[in-house]
């Protein structure tokens, strides 16, 4: 791979039409934990770059699209997707950021070891190399209950956001309570931050963590307490809002209640509330 790797010629020159990048952190969660709130505060400081999921398998080719990087064969190149994507995440400041679950990590560093022709390296030595200097900020939600609800009823109803100004979405089908449905995504829950952890010790990485139940509380004061871990500060006048609204209302409390209520007594100390 020749179109990403940093440092071939010089800090100060793009390399094959890559934004000039001198640094990159991930956000690191699992579904339903407040990430696009996340996101969007913190692009919306203008100095910490532009996060999104640029590198989840289901929207590659939506976002390959919209680069203008899909071959005539309809075939999506490594190497072009990541210097489109790093454009796209990349801020003026040279700040790059992106966010990940953790199915989307082996999603990404696959990508990585094609572009890079490398099946040897550990995957944070291909983020490093292709991303330079990385940090991480791993958010998580302290109620695993209400954050399998809120997954289940919005993979049922195809609703996962509100956005401020705009009329809340009309559900494409309309949520009902599944017992099963919202045990196994507790359990994917469960395992998926299980994986978070268990990747941050083997990788020798010390997230910043922010706490979904924090974020929700105080967007703004936790948006800060990113920047200052990142070393950032938001440009001047920058307006801090969410762009998002809560979608959790009384049904959510009464799925959550349903659920710990037909729970079995053997299985409460691993899927409770905390």
């Amino acid at each position: 791979m020749t179109g990403v790797t940093p440092g071939e010629h010089g800090e100060d020159e793009d390399v094959s039409g890559v934004a000039r990048h001198t640094r990159s952190y991930f956000i690191c969660a699992t579904p339903r934990t407040g990430s696009s709130l996340l996101c969007g505060l913190l692009a919306a400081a203008g100095t910490a770059g532009r996060p999104e999921s640029y590198f989840r398998k289901p929207d590659r080719r939506s976002w390959a699209t919209s680069w203008g990087v899909v071959g005539s064969d309809g075939s999506i190149d490594d190497d072009d997707f990541l210097v489109a994507a790093l454009n796209a995440g990349t801020g003026e400041n040279g700040v790059f950021a992106a966010r990940i679950m953790w199915g989307t990590m082996h999603e990404l560093v696959d990508v990585l070891r094609s572009a890079h022709d490398d099946t040897a390296s550990p995957a944070m030595a291909l983020l490093t190399r292709t991303f330079k200097s990385v940090q991480f900020v791993h958010l998580r939600r302290g109620d695993i209950v209400a954050q399998a609800v809120s997954r289940v009823r919005a993979e049922q109803s195809n609703v996962w956001f509100h956005e401020e100004g705009r009329p809340l979405p009309a559900p494409e089908r309309q949520p009902r309570f599944d017992f099963g449905e919202i045990d196994a995504a507790v359990r994917a829950i469960h395992n998926d931050e299980d994986a978070w952890h268990a990747w941050f010790s083997r990788a020798g990485v010390r997230p910043h963590r922010v706490q979904y139940e924090e974020l929700e509380a105080d967007p703004v004061g936790t948006t800060h307490g990113v920047l200052r871990y990142l070393a950032l500060e938001p440009v001047p006048g920058a307006l801090i809002a969410p762009r998002h609204r809560r979608l959790r209302d009384a049904l959510n409390a009464q799925w959550a209640d349903r659920y710990l209520a037909e729970l079995p007594d053997s299985e409460r100390p691993r899927h409770h509330r905390r």
